[in-house]
């Protein structure tokens, strides 16, 4: 399959290519890592007029660690992060986010930002962003905007970006001193969208209970889901049997009746997330735990 005829920009400057953005504005798509976009456009789903082509704008590929986040900009590789010594040190659940994403000859072309920017509600990724609370750096010719995470994602394939703007950076928040996490998701085969999964963030108080939680879903509803519920529930608890069953059973109700299709039930991914619940609750608790005591 081929894709319809468009008109091609590749500038090497930022202001050149918010300029083109501007006058070309919802005729345009912009090409970064093109692993979700190339597909739409072979397919014909996509059509625009112009595709702006960012990936020789250096201005826009960085990795650099902040005082609460770590930024990403718009044209860095998902790889690139994955095998940052730097990110793996200061944000492994950032890089064990990425390790789950398709295969790493996807890893090796996708972006970061455009995994955020395409809002895919089973990506790995943007519920991440949404878990830590998150931003999402917006520029056009007329200036910046940042949108928090919990705000930029709108629906299936939606965000808050106007037809003007593109994603130029991703900031996600450091991870709390001593929190323990866990991410996992479920799958039928390696490397393929998953039907459901989760992350956890915990922290706990001196006297042994929980601190903090912060949980998110994907897959379960055309946005990442913020396990509000879930998360209420935790807090002041010790994670104990009952507690673990009364969040599982909290987690089943973010499932949408929307996220019905060939693959699995609404009622099957409910199972599912259910079951995550279950199990990462106990790992990210066990790690908080160890993160607490120190090295033996």
């Amino acid at each position: 399959m081929k894709p319809p005829r468009f008109q091609y920009c590749a500038p090497r400057l930022l202001d050149d290519a918010l300029d083109l953005l501007d006058h070309t504005a919802e005729e345009a798509k912009i090409l970064a890592g093109g692993q979700s976009l190339m597909p739409l456009l072979n397919m014909r789903l996509a059509r625009p007029a112009y595709l702006l082509d960012i990936n020789h704008i250096s201005e826009l590929h960085y990795i650099e660690e902040e005082r609460d986040y770590l930024a990403i900009g718009a044209v860095t590789r998902q790889r690139q992060v994955e095998r940052s010594p730097a990110v793996q040190q200061k944000h492994p659940l950032l890089v064990e986010v990425i390790r789950h994403i398709g295969h790493f000859q996807i890893r090796n072309r996708g972006t970061v930002a455009g995994s955020i920017a395409h809002a895919d509600p089973a990506a790995e990724l943007p519920a991440l962003l949404v878990c830590l609370d998150g931003m999402v750096v917006a520029q056009s010719a007329h200036g910046e905007r940042l949108l928090p995470a919990a705000d930029f994602f709108q629906g299936y394939l939606t965000t808050e970006l106007r037809p003007n703007e593109m994603v130029t950076e991703v900031r996600f928040p450091w991870l709390p001193p001593a929190a323990g996490w866990a991410f996992a998701e479920f799958a039928r085969r390696s490397g393929d969208y998953a039907l459901a999964g989760a992350i956890v963030v915990l922290t706990a108080g001196p006297d042994g209970r929980c601190s903090s939680a912060r949980l998110s879903y994907l897959g379960v509803a055309p946005v990442p889901q913020r396990a509000s519920a879930v998360e209420a529930l935790l807090v002041g608890t010790t994670l104990d049997a009952a507690t673990l069953e009364e969040a599982a059973a909290a987690a089943r109700t973010l499932v949408s009746e929307e996220m019905q299709d060939i693959h699995a039930t609404a009622e099957y991914r409910r199972e599912l997330v259910a079951d995550l619940t279950r199990r990462l609750l106990p790992l990210a608790w066990s790690r908080c735990s160890q993160a607490r005591s120190g090295p033996a």
